[in-house]
């Protein structure tokens, strides 16, 4: 499996952005795929993830009620709807894919460590104020 990250761009604080991570490869299945984000000077964090398989979604405590995470089995893709943007959002975004066991998703998700090989280039989301 491969992954694809688009959509990021230049906007304003308050609006919106989505983002789409395409994977090619191999079945898409029993896959935790999630974004992260990381900013200059910051260490990556966990935004987001899903799992492909039950839709089990998991998000950051800075993102809830904002962000979306989403995800297109048939076209292999997950999304992330980004709303309310803020000037703290602006960061490069990455996507990342493990098959994690789901026992451990809860706990593990936003571990960028735990994703061995598969990331996606990133994307830029620059929100200005």
């Amino acid at each position: 499996v491969q992954l694809q990250a688009s959509g990021g761009g230049l906007v304003q604080a308050g609006d919106s952005l989505r983002l789409s991570c395409a994977a090619s490869g191999r079945a898409f299945s029993n896959y935790t795929i999630a974004w992260f984000r990381q900013a200059p000077g910051k260490e990556r964090e966990g935004v987001a993830c899903v799992t492909t398989t039950g839709g089990t979604k998991y998000y950051a405590d800075s993102v809830k009620g904002r962000f979306t995470m989403s995800s297109d089995n048939a076209k292999k893709t997950v999304y992330l709807q980004m709303n309310s943007l803020k000037s703290e959002d602006t960061a490069v975004y990455y996507c990342a894919a493990e098959r994690i066991p789901s026992i451990f998703v809860q706990s593990t998700w936003n571990n960028p460590h735990v994703y061995t090989n598969l990331w996606g280039q990133g994307t830029l989301v620059t929100v200005s104020s």
